[in-house]
């Protein structure tokens, strides 16, 4: 084997260490935070205030779980039942409705569809902040407050989803097989529902993962519509854990939230397979 052979292997199983190497840093950094958060989870609020990151677990687990029973406001089944509602609600209706709004942008020729596509974007740049008043001034007006309805029924105007559907359609689907089944005599909707979305699915496990995971860990919307403590969700419960003025349990406080991430690694594990191939939209058919 010539020494240019050599050099040439030599300098691939640098580079292959060194991807491996950076590829196992980068991991260390995302799992590390996840790791502190449940050690804390075993440590009581003494360690924690002393010592904030720990590596090694504790003893205190149980103790941090009995404070739940002194809190009557902490009830962690009422508030995991609301907050599936409401993710798998707004989930269903944010990827149906804007894949079928995608589609009208992207199959369809009509004379106002560039102008609409843009008022799309522009709606996108407003913080969903700077409506929260006009909102919740409306519903309560209607005395719709306290309906976890009201937390799913705006997921249906999705601009970010929207956008993203677009993009992913544009790259992906084929204009003959919706005229193929226009031909066939398939209507709009059978055709979206039996064609498209079935094309779509990456896509729509992508954006699953990124709904679900943002209408979970919501706060701010619940905590101002929802004041029943039958209607709270589960992050609306793990902040009042931080709601004594004479003594915060941080243990509690980590162990509640511990708890509350559980779903959304259940739900990311599940559907996590899809992001490459979702978020690929360059590549080739």
């Amino acid at each position: 084997m010539s020494s240019q052979s050599l050099s040439k292997s030599r300098d691939s199983f640098l580079i292959k260490v060194v991807v491996y190497v950076v590829c196992i840093i980068l991991a260390i950094i995302s799992i590390m935070p996840f790791w502190i958060m449940l050690v804390n989870a075993t440590r009581n609020s003494e360690q924690i205030s002393s010592h904030p990151i720990s590596l090694i677990p504790s003893s205190h687990l149980i103790d941090n779980k009995n404070v739940f029973e002194k809190k009557p406001s902490f009830q962690p089944v009422t508030g995991f039942i609301n907050s599936f509602i409401v993710s798998t609600g707004a989930t269903v209706c944010a990827l149906y409705f804007s894949s079928l709004t995608a589609y009208a942008l992207s199959a369809y020729e009509w004379k106002l569809r560039d102008g609409f596509f843009k008022f799309i974007m522009g709606v996108m740049m407003i913080p969903a902040q700077c409506t929260m008043i006009g909102f919740f001034k409306m519903i309560y007006s209607l005395h719709l407050t306290n309906n976890l309805m009201i937390l799913i029924i705006p997921a249906v105007a999705s601009p970010a989803v929207v956008f993203f559907m677009r993009q992913y359609l544009q790259s992906s689907l084929s204009m003959e097989i919706v005229q193929s089944a226009r031909i066939d005599g398939a209507g709009e909707f059978r055709t979206f529902n039996s064609i498209v979305l079935p094309i779509m699915k990456p896509a729509l496990a992508t954006q699953a993962i990124f709904i679900y995971v943002g209408t979970w860990n919501e706060l701010f919307r619940p905590l101002v519509i929802l004041t029943e403590g039958s209607k709270k969700t589960m992050p609306i419960m793990v902040s009042l854990l931080n709601g004594d003025i004479y003594r915060v349990e941080y243990g509690a406080i980590y162990l509640g939230l511990a708890i509350t991430i559980l779903p959304l690694i259940v739900v990311y594990i599940i559907l996590s397979k899809y992001i490459v191939s979702g978020v690929s939209l360059g590549a080739v058919k």
